[in-house]
């Protein structure tokens, strides 16, 4: 296959960016388009030129390091897909493939298709973990959970922080996200007492980072390469509301963002 990569390139966030487009030859249809962008940066050294920077990891669909727009879709055309697991053969022969980073305030550019995420780990800090104290490891068979409760949690545990909701959105909201982080220990009994307090916690650093507000469009669970649903931002929803009745210095203190120069 001979394709051509329109990418978004841009050396520092300081500096203005541009589209530009590299013809890539030889391209084996069962390569991911990482794959592809590693051929590509792989000829630009050979020329002396700069590589096309774009963040990677396991390159198994799993740690979410890898997100940028496809043409457009967060992650390409395939649904339930990150970018590491979309191969090149979703493409025709003689295609132009535009590629370029997540477009969100909260996520500021970094380089290339790099962009800073770091706003969803002071989510995180803000609420996401169970702070009682639990001693020694309980026996498994102690505190059973129902399936149902289980099956939820572990849906909503499957998020991977790559973004794609955020950048789907066109309010820009990490909605799905921060519901995901909170359904998923909200709803087992170990996270059950600290519930109304973490969503607390957590939808005022959401705001801090200065994500936008969700309107239920949808459009960052048909982005989401987990499928996370909905349903999750409703249980956030709840248990804000539930925790507006708690004391204000209950709460934890929300972490102030820290910009890098």
């Amino acid at each position: 296959m001979k394709l051509t990569l329109k990418i978004w390139r841009q050396k520092n966030p300081n500096q203005k960016g541009a589209f530009v487009r590299y013809p890539v030859d030889d391209v084996d249809p069962e390569m991911s388009i990482l794959e592809c962008l590693d051929v590509l940066n792989e000829s630009l050294i050979l020329k002396g030129d700069p590589p096309v920077a774009f963040e990677h990891d396991c390159r198994e669909g799993i740690c979410g390091m890898c997100g940028f727009m496809i043409n457009g879709i967060a992650h390409g055309p395939e649904r339930a897909t990150t970018c590491c697991q979309l191969t090149m053969r979703h493409f025709k022969d003689g295609d132009e493939i535009t590629l370029e980073p997540w477009r969100a305030n909260a996520f500021p550019i970094i380089k290339d298709l790099v962009v800073n995420r770091r706003a969803f780990d002071h989510i995180i800090e803000a609420g996401g973990y169970v702070s009682v104290s639990t001693g020694q490891a309980p026996e498994a068979n102690g505190l059973p959970v129902g399936k149902e409760i289980a099956d939820e949690s572990m849906d909503a545990a499957a998020c991977i922080g790559c973004g794609a909701c955020v950048a789907a959105c066109p309010n820009a909201s990490a909605a799905l996200f921060t519901g995901a982080k909170i359904t998923h220990l909200g709803v087992l009994p170990q996270g059950e007492p600290e519930k109304e307090r973490r969503a607390l916690a957590m939808v005022a650093q959401m705001n801090i980072e200065g994500f936008g507000n969700c309107t239920n469009i949808g459009e960052c669970t048909g982005a989401c390469p987990k499928e996370i649903p909905l349903e999750v931002i409703a249980n956030m929803n709840r248990d804000y509301v539930c925790g507006t009745f708690l004391r204000r210095e209950d709460l934890p203190t929300p972490v102030t963002p820290v910009v890098s120069a």
